[in-house]
């Protein structure tokens, strides 16, 4: 440790260890640490304080950081519990980030992240930007300290040249082989995925519905390779991804699952987008309705709105006179979403990019505005187009609250200020975080 690195091809420094103390969490699920040369780390499987000896997993001589486990714990913070999953640890299954932290430590280091993400991109403090610091919990998954949410209600497993399904390892296409996945909701390890030989496949999703008996498998197959006969433990519907054009079609049953939230049931087929977490809809819902606080009447926009989970919450809320557009650019969630919301004449759904069919709307003004953007965020170029619109609300649906911090900087240019942001551990045991900002139109001359 701290010895002169070996000196290897390329100069790699994969395999060097070093005796470090831990710094801040960082965005991504690692923690900062340095050399005695002033070498930055990236260390998994590590807590702020700790005294631990890191293994170098990525990187060379002369790059700006090395990737590293903690192989080691030399001394502990208080925070550190022993991995409740047999998998976690270095070098083993990437599913999971914090599986060695304490459930409530988990969430504020997640706050951490939020915090420096808003001061470092927006130039916002937690107080300026109307939050309290803390990540709320999902109902049900406040839990001691070495028990674990089941809340992931979508499995992507990957299967190995035996046939054998599992999950990736962290930053590598090396399957981790088990027979359990201690997050995954009930209704999916029912199935018996694991238990399965899913020879010829590349990949296995697992889909277990919240609010039905539905559940669907997505098979992956290898370049050439015949379909399985798929016999589970429950039924299940089968769907297949064409090796050539990366379409999703049906091999037998339904070709969508009905998922649950805010009293309403959505179709959604081919594995579309829906949230993971069995509580998650409910929850964003509720929180973006009462920021909003829609108002009879008024013109709403819902954009990435994927299957018209906010487009209907908004549309039961603004009334029979009451409008809302929908944007969303994959076309089987444009057909699901007009299924969905077929008994509200005043909503329309276009298929197209935001920053594309939007403009093409000629739409010059509307009251509220929900986005729900990919983890990159909406962009510089659809901020300044949404400001346009002078929105007297606007609500801001994150997974990645580095985009969010950036976007909401753009915001903020075009004299928008956020009212409340809301933290939520939807993703427990991740480094995952999902927020959800209210923003308003700046008082003039703030």
């Amino acid at each position: 440790m701290q010895a002169e690195p070996k000196k290897s091809q390329a100069g790699s420094l994969v395999g060097e260890e070093y005796e470090v103390e831990i710094g801040p969490v960082a965005h991504g699920g690692h923690c900062i640490a340095r050399t005695s040369e002033g070498q930055v780390l990236f260390v998994r499987h590590a807590l702020p304080g700790e005294r631990v000896v890191a293994r170098v997993t990525e990187g060379e001589e002369g790059a700006r950081f090395l990737r590293a486990d903690a192989v080691r714990i030399l001394e502990a913070a208080k925070d550190r519990v022993e991995a409740p999953c047999p998998y976690a640890g270095p070098g083993r299954c990437g599913g999971c980030d914090w599986q060695h932290a304490k459930p409530g430590a988990q969430r504020r280091l997640k706050g951490e992240v939020v915090a420096e993400q808003l001061h470092r991109l927006a130039g916002l403090t937690p107080e300026e930007a109307g939050w309290d610091g803390t990540v709320m919990p999902a109902e049900g998954d406040k839990l001691p300290a070495g028990e674990v949410p089941r809340w992931r209600t979508r499995v992507q497993y990957a299967v190995d040249a035996e046939g054998h399904a599992g999950l990736r390892r962290h930053r590598s296409h090396e399957v981790e082989r088990i027979d359990h996945c201690m997050i995954a909701a009930e209704g999916v390890d029912q199935l018996g995925v694991e238990k399965r030989d899913w020879s010829g496949m590349e990949s296995v999703e697992a889909i277990a519905a919240t609010g039905s008996q539905d559940r669907q498998v997505i098979l992956t197959p290898r370049p050439g390779a015949r379909l399985p006969l798929v016999e589970l433990d429950r039924p299940v519907s089968v769907l297949r991804v064409d090796e050539k054009s990366g379409g999703v079609h049906r091999v037998h049953g339904r070709p969508f699952v009905r998922e649950r939230a805010d009293g309403r049931t959505y179709r959604v087929g081919n594995g579309g987008f829906w949230q993971v977490h069995p509580k998650a809809a409910d929850t964003l819902v509720t929180a973006v309705m009462q920021g909003l606080l829609p108002r009879k009447g008024e013109m709403a926009l819902d954009l990435y709105c994927g299957v018209g989970l906010f487009a209907a919450a908004l549309a039961d809320r603004l009334g029979e006179k009451g409008a809302v557009l929908g944007i969303e650019s994959g076309k089987r969630a444009v057909e699901d979403a007009r299924h969905n919301l077929a008994d509200f004449p005043r909503v329309r759904i276009e298929q197209g990019k935001v920053e594309s069919a939007l403009p093409r709307t000629g739409i010059t003004e509307v009251d509220l505005i929900v986005l729900d953007p990919p983890r990159a965020g909406a962009g510089r170029t659809t901020v300044t187009h949404l400001a346009s619109l002078t929105p007297r609300r606007i609500a801001y649906v994150a997974c990645d609250p580095a985009a969010l911090a950036r976007d909401l900087g753009y915001f903020r240019e075009h004299g928008y200020r956020v009212r409340t942001l809301r933290a939520f551990d939807l993703f427990p045991m991740t480094h995952h975080v999902e927020c959800v900002a209210i923003l308003e139109p700046a008082p003039k001359g703030s």
